[in-house]
């Protein structure tokens, strides 16, 4: 079996992608639905946090769902985490000026990031998790984000997934491959799936809700499923 990429590889290659994350109308075109997910989250956390006045940010790329929450909970104190300098720099760029609250930033891996506890309204994670590897982590990273938040505040992801049905696995991956090339062509749809190959390791929807619930999340909701991409989230009691 071919080793997975390191977290330093996957930061080089987005190092040098940050251009094609930082359209806040088409999102991430290789994720399916990714404009619908980053407005139904956006919408989402504003239904159940309409006081928010604190954001976490995991993954935060260019920061384009930063800036969509604000269009909905204007002037949070936002706060970018990420393993790309050149993506950090560039969300800073874009969000301070359409916040009145304070923008701060951390570089770095969420598996090793010490956030303080209760101090979020809205956590989000977009394109960002299936980075994780084993069970251990995911499990660690899920504790983590739900001791961030305060009472009542919300978790939100968009992220490729795995299936646990081996047919529905091969059917939604042959969708998503048909997606790419309609997009792009098969050179592209051959690139994209080569670079998940070497960096990705997602869950299955499913197994990430009853890990949520299993961290200490209240209630789980589900906004969305394409294929291999879902939009969904979680609320601390």
């Amino acid at each position: 079996m071919t080793p997975k990429a390191t977290p330093q590889q996957i930061r080089e290659r987005f190092d040098n992608d940050v251009e094609r994350f930082s359209n806040l109308e088409t999102g991430q075109t290789a994720a399916v639905d990714s404009p619908l997910g980053l407005e139904l989250i956006a919408h989402s956390a504003a239904a159940v946090n309409p006081g928010a006045r604190s954001l976490l940010d995991i993954g935060c790329g260019a920061g384009n769902y930063s800036l969509k929450l604000l269009e909905s909970l204007p002037d949070m104190d936002v706060t970018l985490v990420d393993l790309s300098l050149p993506m950090i720099e560039r969300a800073r760029l874009r969000i301070e000026p359409v916040t009145r609250g304070r923008v701060a930033a951390w570089q770095g891996d969420i598996r090793t990031a010490a956030l303080p506890e209760a101090q979020f309204d809205v956590a989000v994670a977009a394109a960002v998790l299936h980075h994780l590897r084993a069970g251990d982590e995911w499990h660690a990273v899920f504790e983590k984000v739900f001791r961030s938040l305060r009472p009542g505040g919300s978790f939100w992801i968009f992220d490729m997934i795995r299936h646990q049905v081996a047919g529905v696995e091969s059917l939604m991956w042959d969708r998503y491959a048909q997606y790419l090339t309609e997009l792009q062509g098969d050179e592209y749809r051959r690139r994209v799936f080569d670079y998940i190959e070497f960096e990705d390791t997602p869950r299955p929807l499913v197994y990430q809700l009853d890990l949520l619930r299993r961290v200490g999340f209240a209630e789980v909701e589900v906004l969305h499923k394409n294929s291999c991409f879902a939009a969904f989230g979680a609320i601390r009691a």
